[in-house]
């Protein structure tokens, strides 16, 4: 059947997605299998819920099937891809808490991990990185949404501001 339009106005919006949608997992293809669970496991402290033999193998935060999924199926020994192409530009991963978020800066920094970048969106505080396939990573945490900056019509407010990683490094010994 199909809908007809019998005034002059704009056709109707398609339907927005359903408001629980959630993103569940993400797969990275990555070179070397082992050096990405290093980085997943070691450095970011996801558990291995799954493995594939030497091609690949599913991560996770707590008890969920899981959250990564990494494999060598068609990039082992691949390059990262190179500058100007498309592609994924990163995941992020979500913390519950600045002072969880905080303690996972403390394990880049400890694992000699560098960040690309540091950022107050004002919604929230993100640390921007690459794990050793060169996948872009964000490990955030949102504030409460009352506290979320808007405009005087209600819209967000998000920014781009440096994040001071001291006073965000000091909230892991405050109640939060």
């Amino acid at each position: 059947m199909t809908a007809t339009n019998t005034t002059n106005s704009a056709p109707a919006a398609p339907p927005a997605i359903d408001a629980g949608a959630r993103i569940g997992h993400v797969h990275l293809k990555v070179s070397d299998l082992e050096r990405a669970l290093q980085f997943y496991t070691g450095v970011l402290g996801f558990k291995i819920t799954q493995r594939y033999g030497a091609q690949a193998a599913f991560v996770s935060a707590g008890d969920y099937h899981h959250h990564i999924g990494l494999n060598t199926w068609t990039s082992k020994g691949g390059a990262r891809p190179p500058a100007g192409t498309t592609g994924l530009f990163h995941v992020a991963i979500l913390y519950p808490t600045r002072r969880a978020l905080a303690e996972a800066l403390l394990r880049l920094i400890e694992s000699n991990v560098s960040l690309e970048g540091a950022s107050d969106h004002g919604v929230s505080e993100a640390l921007y990185l690459s794990d050793p396939d060169g996948n872009g990573l964000e490990l955030y945490w949102d504030r409460p949404q009352h506290e979320w900056p808007r405009h005087a019509d209600g819209t967000l407010k998000m920014t781009t501001l440096p994040l001071d990683l001291e006073a965000l490094l000091a909230s892991r010994t405050m109640d939060a």
